[in-house]
């Protein structure tokens, strides 16, 4: 059989033919998926948080109440020097015929213990025990903020921990100095050395309790 000879101009355009017919064909298959999809102005996930989204989760620490008993309530409230007489009178504790103007608010109310919480994010600096007041947790926060827990049955902290809102610090328990309250916690806030009455703190920001 005789082979087929071809000559160099020929071998050139044999070439030149092929590749014009592959792009051709990537050239209509392209034009072909062009036509099939709509032309879409697409806005993927990451976009969107680029375009001024606002988080619904606050990352800012607000004041909780220290427990997550709902049943609890307020035994003894703070003593405010504005508030109307009634108020007052259940903001004193006589003790051995000595009236003492209460610096917190005892919570309690309920036949059994329950769990006290830390209301803010902080370091456990003091863990003690009290004749007249039961076990104390004292705990440092941000911005001068110092919160106390006192009149607790046991402590589950120790000092130099590091706890989260809402841990549990401890269970309420009973005091020497208003055994006729119960089970309960007497809990105290300081804003730069100063008490404030705890229930007019809840749900604030730190800020807010320093801007007042």
């Amino acid at each position: 059989m005789e082979k087929l000879k071809l000559n160099k101009p020929a071998i050139y355009a044999l070439c030149i033919g092929t590749a014009s017919i592959l792009l051709g064909g990537l050239w209509y298959a392209y034009s072909s998926q062009e036509k099939l999809s709509p032309k879409e102005d697409y806005k993927y996930v990451s976009s969107l948080f680029e375009d001024n989204v606002q988080s619904v989760v606050s990352t800012q620490n607000v004041i909780q109440k220290p427990y997550t008993n709902e049943s609890v309530k307020v035994l003894n409230s703070f003593y405010d020097y504005k508030a109307d007489e009634k108020t007052q009178q259940n903001s004193i504790i006589n003790y051995d015929t000595t009236y003492i103007q209460n610096s917190g608010i005892a919570y309690g109310g309920i036949n059994d213990t329950f769990d006290v919480v830390s209301v803010l994010p902080g370091t456990v600096t003091s863990v003690k025990e009290d004749k007249l007041m039961g076990k104390i947790v004292t705990i440092e926060h941000e911005n001068n903020i110092i919160t106390t827990y006192q009149s607790l049955s046991e402590t589950t902290v120790k000092e130099g921990d590091v706890v989260a809102s809402a841990t549990v610090i401890g269970k309420a328990g009973e005091s020497n100095l208003e055994k006729d309250l119960g089970k309960h916690v007497l809990f105290e806030i300081t804003v730069d050395g100063k008490y404030i009455n705890p229930e007019t703190s809840y749900n604030k920001t730190i800020e807010q309790l320093k801007s007042n």
